[in-house]
C-alpha cells in the first residue's frame, strides 16, 4: 500500500525520482516495471505492472459506452522502467495531459500513485477543502 505526498522535480529530459521509501517495494514487487496513464482529474496514474494489468483487465471488460474512457486509460499507458538509480521517464505527452511541467506531487493512493502538476494539486485541494465532506463520510468517525 502506498500512502504519502512526496514534493518533486521533473528533470529537463522529463524524469523523475520516485521516493526512496517506495523503491524497494517496486523492485521488489513490480521488479521497477510501472505503467503511467491519464487519469479523469487532471493527473497521471503511476501503476506498479503487477497492479496495472488488474486495472487494464478491469477497464478492458467494460461494455462499449465506456469505449471513449478505454481509449483514455488504455490508449495512452505508457510502460516504464525505473532505473538503477529510482528515476522514471514521464513521456512529453503524459506531461503536457496533466500540465506538469517541473514541480510536482506524487501521492500514494493505495495500490498505485497519483502524480500531479503541484501548482494545480494546490488550487484542487484548497477547493475541495472550502466544501462540504461528500456524504460518504456523514457516519465516518475521525
Amino acid at each position: 500500500m502506498f500512502q504519502g505526498a512526496s514534493s518533486l522535480a521533473i528533470d529537463i529530459k522529463g524524469r523523475l525520482s520516485v521516493p526512496t521509501r517506495h523503491r524497494d517495494v517496486l523492485s521488489a514487487t513490480a521488479s521497477s516495471q510501472l505503467t503511467i496513464t491519464k487519469h479523469p482529474h487532471g493527473c497521471l496514474m503511476i501503476f506498479p505492472r503487477n497492479e496495472w494489468e488488474k486495472f487494464r483487465e478491469r477497464i478492458a471488460s467494460l461494455p462499449m459506452q465506456a469505449q471513449w474512457w478505454k481509449r483514455i486509460f488504455l490508449g495512452n499507458a505508457m510502460d516504464v522502467e525505473m532505473d538503477a538509480t529510482g528515476r522514471i521517464l514521464v513521456s512529453p505527452e503524459l506531461r503536457t495531459a496533466a500540465a506538469i511541467s517541473k514541480d510536482a506531487v506524487l501521492l500514494g493512493m493505495g495500490s498505485y500513485f497519483e502524480l500531479w502538476d503541484a501548482a494545480t494539486y494546490a488550487a484542487q485541494e484548497a477547493e475541495q477543502m472550502k466544501l462540504e465532506m461528500p456524504d460518504v463520510f456523514r457516519d465516518f468517525s475521525f
